[in-house]
């Protein structure tokens, strides 16, 4: 495919097939989605109607296609390069000559082979693509006596068209790479022995070894060793990580010191990395709004250029005018009639941009998020596992009526099935301690309180005070542990509370400097929403540099506070991704953290922090902001240049080499352009 126009000529073709529901095909990654709910249809039929549309394809798993085409394209041009060389200096030592002419036409047959073989296609295919206008553009030049005229079209075209694929082959390079990144074997333990054995063939909790220096193959759980884990490629962090029994690893990461032995938790296929990858073609595939308005545009542009085209031919020779310069000027306004360079400005800027993003750790779901990012003044923070470390740690536990015991047995029992920081935190010391479990029914979930459950008969509470009427006791009991940093969490019996934990988290140190950078590069407002209490809330707040703070909220409060901030603010909502959603969907942008660890964060959001902490927010907006600027760069300099070239046209101004340049050369110059986004450093 030599542009978008390209894509949508062979999408109409595959998409005409009658038991095809519906194709999507993507210039920018050079990919073809196709849905069919039919038997009777198969690979090779799809396969089978793009090659007679003139292009070729094969599976996603198989490279090969790709490859031969490059290696043909880069020969074509150096080939042609000689030809059109040899007919220049045949025409310039012997004036008319016919042999300047059969290298011009030896260099229009094999720059222009391609060309015209899909500008066939493409009008079966009723598609007014650049190959159409160009092919007609360089017949005409012949057929009006202009061979070097011709031959330049095709020749510059041809080129143009290598520069641009090369340059946007690097946006698809950097999918392949993260695709390369889980190695292709493991060794497994099985039957008492260490094997080599394909990743793929690799079950569920099956037992994996990794040794130094390898990387870890599918995601799990270290069961034996401890090591030091270099994770870059998943949340892009430098520093290795710290790992020992317990902890999680994910594939494609490097075992950078010691030998482990892992759980595996997911197949290959289903592994981090892999969602990463695929979320990323899935964020390619989704257009953002600009482009779309491009794509518009460019349906609307192009036919009526080419009816003016038409018309300059026909029209001005019954007005006395020249045939000949009509003819010529009607080809040199079907070159410009190729939109290329405007379709390409804004998809390949998206793919460049997400493909930079992954790299860095951050999962980016689409163009519009990008461009919305971009627009961001005002951003909301959760506080446990967002500000703070989302690891708290039970200080202490208060017993009000019966044995400590007893209380860690009914909390860890629970808790057990829980997900929340605090109730995990529980839970770990109620093990700790060896509390047993208790046989737990009629669990009910209270949404921002707490849960309650029967054990051994009788009704059992734990949460927030909310949940509870506290004595005056209590109360002061309450108060005087949240001013000391704790948050109270109370255990009940029936209506009588039996007992209290007092839980503390530690604000992330990277939290500050996040915050920091983000008032530097132009957010106004930045506020923390949680359902922990005032002084504990306040207090994290402060440490962060965070003025505003707004506490004890449900889940549903969260999302008014959205609604709040959104009357004079776009404004992105930061979580976890637990007890978030509410807030995540209302807000313009949902960004969750720490997607490495949850498929929770990865699925309720628009935007996916990778790592545990705000480090790659900054770089996510600046990234977002070069990303709309240079779109803006690309759409302005193609309009301006189609509009100086349109003037130039009838202005008579305008050689035919130059149009094909103002085209193809644009392209190349707004793909390069795009490009700059792939090498966006992180802000230090």
């Amino acid at each position: 495919m030599d542009c978008g126009s390209c894509a949508l000529t062979i999408q109409k073709g595959v998409a005409s097939i009658r038991e095809i529901d519906d194709a999507r095909v993507n210039f920018s990654t050079g990919k073809m989605t196709v849905v069919t709910n039919s038997m009777h249809i198969a690979k090779k039929d799809v396969l089978k109607k793009v090659k007679q549309l003139g292009y070729s394809a094969s599976l996603v798993d198989d490279d090969n296609v790709v490859e031969k085409e490059s290696i043909s394209q880069e020969q074509i041009v150096l080939i042609s390069t000689l030809l059109f060389a040899i007919g220049l200096t045949f025409q310039f030592l012997i004036i008319n000559s016919m042999i300047s002419n059969i290298f011009y036409a030896l260099t229009m047959g094999l720059a222009g082979f391609k060309t015209f073989r899909s500008a066939w296609f493409g009008i079966r295919a009723k598609s007014l693509d650049m190959n159409v206008l160009m092919s007609i553009a360089s017949i005409g030049a012949v057929l009006i006596g202009q061979w070097s005229e011709g031959a330049t079209v095709l020749y510059l075209f041809v080129i143009g068209i290598y520069l641009q694929n090369k340059a946007v082959n690097r946006t698809r390079q950097s999918i392949k790479d993260m695709m390369s990144l889980a190695p292709d074997n493991a060794i497994l333990y099985r039957n008492g022995e260490w094997i080599e054995v394909e990743s793929k063939s690799v079950e569920v909790g099956d037992r994996i070894l990794v040794r130094s220096g390898d990387k870890i193959a599918l995601d799990g759980i270290i069961e034996k060793g401890s090591t030091n884990i270099n994770q870059s490629s998943i949340t892009g962090e430098s520093i290795p990580i710290s790992k020992r029994i317990g902890d999680s690893v994910y594939a494609g990461s490097i075992n950078e010191s010691g030998t482990i032995e892992v759980r595996t938790t997911k197949v290959a296929s289903d592994s981090t990395i892999s969602q990463i990858v695929k979320m990323v073609e899935e964020a390619e595939e989704r257009k953002a709004p600009s482009e779309a308005f491009i794509d518009k545009f460019s349906r609307i542009y192009t036919p009526i250029v080419f009816l003016v085209a038409i018309l300059t031919m026909i029209l001005p020779p019954f007005w006395g005018m020249d045939l000949k310069d009509s003819i010529f000027k009607g080809l040199e306004l079907l070159i410009v009639a190729c939109p290329c360079a405007l379709v390409i400005s804004t998809p390949v800027s998206i793919v460049s941009a997400i493909g930079n993003a992954a790299k860095n750790g951050v999962l980016v779901k689409g163009g519009s998020y990008l461009e919305t990012a971009s627009k961001i003044s005002a951003i909301a923070f959760d506080k446990t596992g967002t500000i703070t470390k989302g690891k708290p740690e039970v200080i202490e536990v208060e017993v009000f009526e019966g044995t400590k015991q007893e209380i860690l047995s009914i909390s860890r029992s629970l808790e057990q099935n829980a997900t929340h920081p605090i109730a995990k935190s529980i839970v770990k010391y109620a093990i700790a301690k060896e509390a047993h479990i208790l046989k737990v029914t009629d669990e009910q979930n209270i949404v921002g309180k707490g849960m309650t459950a029967k054990i051994l008969g009788k009704s059992y509470s734990i949460g927030s005070s909310k949940l509870f009427n506290l004595t005056s006791q209590q109360e002061s009991f309450k108060k005087m542990s949240e001013s000391n940093g704790n948050t109270v969490i109370f255990v009940g019996r029936e209506k009588i509370i039996i007992g209290a934990f007092l839980v503390q988290d530690t604000l992330q140190k990277s939290s500050i400097e996040a915050i920091s950078k983000l008032k530097s590069v132009g957010i106004k407002k930045l506020v923390m929403l949680t359902g922990d209490n005032q002084k504990v809330a306040s207090n994290i707040a402060k440490q962060a540099g965070l003025s505003d703070t707004s506490a004890e909220l449900m889940p549903q409060d969260k999302a008014k506070q959205i609604e709040v901030l959104q009357q004079n603010h776009t404004v992105a909502m930061v979580g976890d991704g637990i007890n978030d959603a509410p807030a995540l969907a209302t807000s313009d942008l949902g960004i969750a953290m720490g997607g490495a660890g949850t498929d929770t964060a990865m699925e309720t959001s628009d935007i996916v922090l990778m790592a545990d902490n705000l480090n790659k927010l900054p770089y996510l907006l600046l990234l977002s902001k070069s990303t709309v600027r240079i779109i803006k760069e690309n759409i302005t300099l193609s309009l301006l240049i189609k509009l100086i070239a349109l003037i130039a046209v009838f202005g008579g101004v305008l050689p035919i080499w130059l149009a094909v340049l103002s085209d193809t050369g644009m392209a190349v110059i707004v793909t390069l352009n795009a490009l700059r986004l792939l090498s966006k450093k992180d802000i230090k």
